[in-house]
């Protein structure tokens, strides 16, 4: 099993597909200059009015329910349903799974009504996806990547999903593949939007590659090996937010061939 990163990355930005986004307030400016900067073309449509008709023309839709509204709810059910209609990948963020019982019944909704193609969250995430019992600060996450290991297969055997945790070193798995990226650099939590970015980046491969693992796992690595070349120029988080951006701009297929630290099994 190999992963062509390079090519993927060169199919992305060749093709530059619309990435339509139900993404919530607090990330939404960095998302999109994120995608802008790996060659993507960001939307960030939330209106129940438009939602079907931006997925039509988009390559992949990314709903990311960090700040629910029911207005927005409505919204992301639409945009999935037209989606799975029309054949377009899902990437499904479920920011802050554990912490509200709201939150957990908009996910339950969200995940029977259109499975996604992608799930990304952090391991506190993950295990509350998959009902298991797990304690969550707000957003962030609790558990390491690797304690959520049987939660994100168990959810992955469930929907069909990839499921794609991150953490210290980022587990990805489907059926019987799953990939360990060890890219990355601590400071990366220490900016808001970081997780949604890479939320983002996998829809942007997923409108470009037909198998969602291997577009799950060009979008962890794009976004660890980033984060270490911007590390070299910043070290604190403000200006380490502009060096990721700036980075994600230039990063080449050489850069991923060169620092990827994946492992397949």
């Amino acid at each position: 099993m190999t992963i062509q990163l390079e090519a993927n990355l060169q199919n992305l930005r060749a093709k530059a597909p619309l990435v339509h986004n139900i993404t919530n307030f607090v990330v939404m400016n960095f998302t999109a200059n994120a995608l802008l900067a790996i060659g993507a073309s960001p939307v960030m449509a939330h209106a129940v009015e438009e939602v079907e008709d931006m997925v039509s023309i988009a390559g992949a839709l990314v709903v990311n329910i960090g700040t629910l509204s029911p207005l927005w709810v409505e919204g992301m059910h639409s945009a999935m349903a037209k989606a799975a209609q029309t054949g377009k990948p899902i990437v499904l963020d479920p920011v802050g799974a554990g912490a509200t019982p709201y939150r957990n019944n908009v996910l339950t909704a969200l995940l029977e009504a259109a499975p996604p193609a992608i799930i990304r969250g952090n391991g506190s995430e993950i295990l509350a996806l998959a009902g298991a019992s797990i304690q969550t600060k707000g957003v962030d996450s609790t558990a390491d990547s690797t304690d959520s290991i049987g939660a994100a297969r168990a959810l992955s055997e469930r929907f069909g999903s990839v499921v794609s945790v991150s953490g210290a070193v980022d587990v990805i798995v489907h059926g019987n593949r799953t990939a360990w990226i060890s890219n990355g650099v601590p400071l990366m939590t220490k900016v808001t939007g970081m997780g949604c970015s890479a939320s983002a980046l996998a829809g942007a491969f997923a409108a470009v590659v037909t198998d969602p693992f291997e577009a799950a796992v060009s979008a962890a690595v794009t976004m660890g090996v980033c984060g270490e070349l911007a590390y070299r120029a910043a070290k604190l988080p403000g200006s380490f937010q502009i060096a990721f951006l700036d980075t994600l701009s230039d990063i080449s297929p050489a850069h991923l061939a060169e620092l990827s630290k994946i492992r397949l099994e």
